[in-house]
């Protein structure tokens, strides 16, 4: 029977093959459209996923405040509000994870012939795994090196690539103001991060040397940030509470009085990026998703033209012995297989779109087999939906009405 049904459709389908391609035509361009739209914003959720990834995670980063004087208020990082010590203590709370100093700021390397303005980070070394940055060659700096600031240094593929042209940096000698520091190790390439600044772009060396060779510390022991490494995401309130009360201790604030420090969450930023792309492939796909609800309506409108120039066969399949849920399940099938057929086609130039995208462009192409069972789903469900009706009507005429008609 069902055999029958569907040789049925297909010969109704091939009757009029230039009307049913037409109307498939509407699913072709409906469901191609869904599949290329959610591999384009499934490509841009990977691509931020990527960028969060490379910032580490779990990650607070404590600024010191603002300075006045003479009526002048300097920005975030102007005052010599946070020191070393405070970053000691902040180690010792519980659900810290990892605790780095920085001292950091824009300076011209040089080496040989060659010079590169980069930005030069003085840490420690729990900076590394804070960051969750690894080391493509070499090996980092210790704490004794932080202890006799030492002139080593870690260098980011970028400024390597600039200094060392065609040339391993490991063991060579950069210059900043010139004092000479050893590359100790190369860092494993980060990318941008999500203001676009380009993370491979550094230099990092010990803090101690930092501030006594390059940078320059009026106040000895201050530093201008510290990142702080919870070790969970549900330890990262608790933690952001006990900095706040321990550094207001610290720095012996009253109450109502306002920080002078800044703290700022990257996970909180980090989400929100990630919820802006999310949101971005739902409108995407549902912007798409419009063209296949005009492909159903092209379904419903063919097949009503159909059942009207039908209605006589459909009246002698009724003389001889065909009852309405026959006559209803032979349109459905009909849409059904119109749906399906274009819903196929689409599927095909959806994902060859999407290849092609990602073939001439950079941008990030992610075709999920879940996005392509959904838009298979949704335009097999249109079709049925918008050939029910068409089906119904075929299938409520009344036989004798229907022998009648010419």
């Amino acid at each position: 029977m069902l055999k029958a049904m569907l040789g049925e459709a297909w010969q109704a389908m091939g009757a009029n093959r230039l009307r049913s391609g037409l109307t498939m035509l509407g699913m072709v361009i409906g469901v191609g459209s869904v599949v290329l739209m959610l591999a384009i914003g499934q490509g841009a959720q990977y691509s931020v996923a990527q960028t969060i990834s490379t910032m580490g995670s779990n990650l607070y980063i404590v600024i010191a405040g603002s300075t006045s004087a003479g009526g002048l208020r300097s920005g975030s990082g102007g005052g010599p509000t946070l020191t070393i010590g405070d970053a000691e203590a902040i180690a010792e709370l519980d659900g810290v994870a990892n605790v780095a100093p920085v001292q950091q700021g824009t300076q011209q390397l040089v080496h040989g012939p060659n010079n590169w303005s980069a930005t030069v980070v003085g840490t420690t070394p729990p900076y590394l795994d804070a960051r969750a940055w690894t080391l493509q060659s070499g090996y980092p700096f210790g704490d004794s090196d932080v202890r006799a600031a030492t002139r080593v240094a870690l260098i980011g593929q970028t400024a390597a690539d600039n200094l060392f042209p065609n040339d391993d940096p490991l063991g060579k000698t950069v210059r900043i103001r010139q004092n000479p520091f050893v590359i100790i190790g190369v860092l494993a390439r980060k990318g941008q991060n999500l203001d676009g600044r380009d993370q491979d772009d550094t230099l990092i060396i010990p803090l101690t040397t930092a501030q006594r060779k390059v940078f320059g510390n009026p106040f000895p022991g201050s530093v201008r940030m510290i990142m702080v490494q919870a070790t969970s995401a549900e330890a990262m309130p608790a933690v952001e509470a006990s900095m706040v009360a321990l550094l207001r201790q610290r720095h012996r604030l009253r109450e109502g009085q306002d920080n002078d420090f800044y703290l700022r969450n990257l996970a909180a930023a980090a989400d929100s990026a990630a919820e802006t792309t999310r949101v971005m492939s739902l409108l995407l796909g549902a912007i798409a998703s419009v063209s296949l609800l005009v492909g159903g309506i092209g379904i419903m409108n063919i097949m009503l033209v159909s059942v009207t120039e039908r209605t006589r066969e459909i009246g002698i399949r009724m003389a001889i012995g065909a009852r309405q849920r026959d006559i209803l399940a032979q349109f459905l099938f009909e849409a059904l297989m119109i749906s399906v057929a274009g819903c196929l086609i689409g599927l095909l130039m959806g994902i060859g779109g999407a290849l092609l995208t990602n073939a001439l462009t950079d941008m990030v192409i992610v075709i999920s087999g879940t996005s392509v069972l959904v838009a298979f789903a949704v335009a097999a469900g249109i079709g049925i939906f918008f050939g029910y009706y068409p089906a119904h009507r075929a299938a409520a005429l009344d036989p004798i009405e229907a022998l009648r008609h010419q």
